[in-house]
């Protein structure tokens, strides 16, 4: 019985730290914006790239739809752009579902937001 309730703890423990987003309910999209960036790791050698995704929440914290890049800036060829488009897109999903406050739940449903991932500053 000790160690069964010790393996449920370990599992616990186990699941919060695998969604870092998911710890506490976020309140303002900062916040949100702030979760989603944490999960943002840049192709190597990025060299001053950014793109910028666009996308809508359901209220549940997943997303209605695919995200869409409206801006990419990468120096090189389709290859290098598509990787970090692909980062970003990645980065988005892996962090996915949030869990929003049921005042931000309320009002952000539909709402389409744009953000910027940007490759670190040299």
């Amino acid at each position: 019985m000790r160690s069964m309730a010790r393996l449920s703890a370990i599992a616990g423990a186990l699941a919060a730290a695998h969604l870092p987003a998911n710890a506490a309910s976020l309140n303002t999209m900062n916040e949100v914006g702030a979760a989603l960036q944490a999960c943002w790791t840049p192709p190597a050698d990025p060299k001053n790239a950014s793109v910028t995704l666009s996308f809508s929440f359901k209220r549940d914290g997943t997303l209605i739809g695919p995200p869409k890049p409206t801006a990419i800036k990468v120096v090189g060829d389709d290859k290098a752009r598509q990787a970090y488009v692909d980062a970003a897109t990645t980065a988005l999903r892996n962090c996915l579902p949030l869990s929003f406050s049921p005042a931000l739940a309320k009002g952000i449903a539909g709402t389409v937001f744009t953000l910027q991932f940007t490759s670190p500053k040299q």
